[in-house]
């Protein structure tokens, strides 16, 4: 039994047993209400990079929402999880969950939920190189208009846009759809998709040419990442900076970003970017 079915029996035991507990007045939301939460916490994780312990909470919680039966506790779970599985590799998986989502929202009949499973797959699609840029921006822009409730799924459908346009090389377009993903996901406090939203804003400037601009973007993530101690997301900041700075020929400091993003891949164990950085260090990439 893994530690966390063992607490939550913990707690069914805990309530059964408590001669205090209130009588039952029809609706009970054990199950949502820790798969909610699982569902948060493997965001946060994702969202600082531990993609294999979102994965592993992800697996677990969706069980939970199956059990409850809950169609949009699923397709949210699914959505999340296709993320994981693209974000590990794992392509064919991701799909499948993605499709999932579209089932269960297309059963459910819930337009908003719907669209948003369209976008999330339509990301997959971008990031996969399994469609073009243009025909993801097309598909975004048919359904961003139905995603009105769910402040955060706004926030991605305009992040999505925006890395589509990306792609295109409408670069003041991306960076406007960016900056209005950002401006929710600040006033949300969701703080890890603001500091991937600056860091996919310095990509925007650096690719227009804008090296100082990008380079700017670039602070304002690390000053968001170190606040909320997100260690993946302060060595990817300064991987790029280091990229950048090569790019401006400035290689002195170039060597400097990248010895401290190799000082917290190495930290955080992760011996795939600590050779990667190494590579770019002996000016192989």
């Amino acid at each position: 039994m893994n530690k966390i079915t063992a607490v939550f029996i913990l707690i069914i035991i805990a309530l059964s047993a408590c001669s205090t507990a209130p009588k039952n007045n029809g609706d009970i939301n054990i199950l949502r209400k820790s798969a909610e939460i699982g569902l948060e916490a493997a965001n946060k994780s994702a969202g600082q990079g531990n993609f294999t312990n979102a994965m592993n909470l992800l697996i677990e919680y969706k069980k939970q929402a199956v059990m409850a039966d809950d169609s949009s506790l699923i397709i949210r779970i699914c959505l999340s999880y296709g993320n994981v599985l693209l974000s590990l590799g794992k392509t064919d998986e991701a799909y499948a969950e993605w499709d999932q989502a579209v089932a269960e929202a297309q059963s459910l009949g819930d337009k908003e939920l719907l669209s948003v499973t369209r976008i999330f797959r339509a990301r997959g699609n971008l990031l996969s190189g399994r469609a073009s840029a243009q025909s993801v921006l097309d598909e975004v822009n048919r359904e961003i208009g139905n995603v009105k409730t769910n402040k955060l799924y706004i926030a991605y459908s305009w992040q999505t846009k925006g890395l589509a346009q990306r792609d295109l090389n409408s670069y003041t377009e991306a960076e406007a759809s960016i900056k209005k993903s950002l401006e929710i996901n600040e006033n949300e406090k969701a703080l890890e998709n603001a500091s991937f939203d600056w860091y996919t804003i310095a990509s925007i400037r650096s690719m227009a040419g804008n090296s100082i601009g990008a380079l700017q973007a670039l602070e304002s993530a690390i000053k968001i990442d170190r606040r909320i101690e997100n260690s993946f997301g302060l060595a990817a900041n300064w991987r790029a900076i280091g990229d950048i700075y090569r790019k401006m020929g400035k290689n002195d400091d170039a060597m400097e970003a990248y010895k401290r993003s190799r000082a917290i891949y190495e930290a955080l164990g992760n011996k795939e970017e600590v050779t990667a950085i190494d590579t770019r260090m002996k000016g192989n990439n």
